[in-house]
């Protein structure tokens, strides 16, 4: 998972922690943070207007250190949205790292501004997805097509916001291969 301050509180912590539950080991890393760092979290909140309301969120701690992390080590990529894709995607390492995901054909989830970083490596040409909607323009003048709705189009996995989670983490997970054993619960009196 690529975080960077100001990235989606919701979009950061709540996959990070859906995974993590359903037995997939998670890696969070920052470029120019180092593991134990932490990045600052922004919360949207979506109230009627133009746009979503932003206030400052959580620190999230990062648990590996970029520099260190091999693309190739790893079977996915979540990519968060908020603020931090903007300048996320000026780190050349940050689109290598993309760049890879694709060219191997591995799970790719990318949520709300996130897709940013996608259209920067010039991963989109021919997917059809999806992403906050004042992105459309961007990810279209990659060579995406637009859909309304939480996608999934190969490997890639993509959302408008943290209030498509269910549907978008039930996706990534399908295309992860996630297989999810619901087991009997005792009752207290058993």
């Amino acid at each position: 998972m690529i975080v960077g301050d100001f990235g989606e509180d919701y979009e950061i912590m709540v996959p990070f922690q859906a995974l993590q539950a359903v037995g997939h080991e998670v890696h969070a890393v920052c470029p120019e943070k180092e593991e134990g760092e932490t990045v600052k979290t922004a919360i949207h909140d979506f109230r009627g207007d133009q746009t979503y309301l932003e206030e400052r969120g959580h620190d999230f701690q990062v648990t590996a250190t970029m520099a260190d992390v091999e693309p190739s080590d790893y079977d996915a990529l979540v990519v968060p949205g908020g603020r931090a894709p903007e300048y996320l995607r000026g780190y050349e390492e940050v689109l290598d790292a993309v760049r890879h995901f694709f060219e191997a054909d591995k799970p790719v989830a990318a949520i709300c501004h996130g897709p940013q970083i996608l259209a920067a490596a010039g991963v989109l040409d021919g997917y059809e997805m999806t992403a906050y909607p004042a992105v459309q323009p961007e990810v279209e003048a990659a060579g995406c097509s637009w859909v309304d709705e939480v996608t999934t189009d190969g490997n890639l996995v993509t959302a408008q916001a943290w209030p498509d989670h269910p549907e978008w983490i039930a996706q990534f997970l399908d295309v992860l291969g996630t297989e999810i054993e619901h087991g009997a619960v005792a009752a207290a009196d058993d």
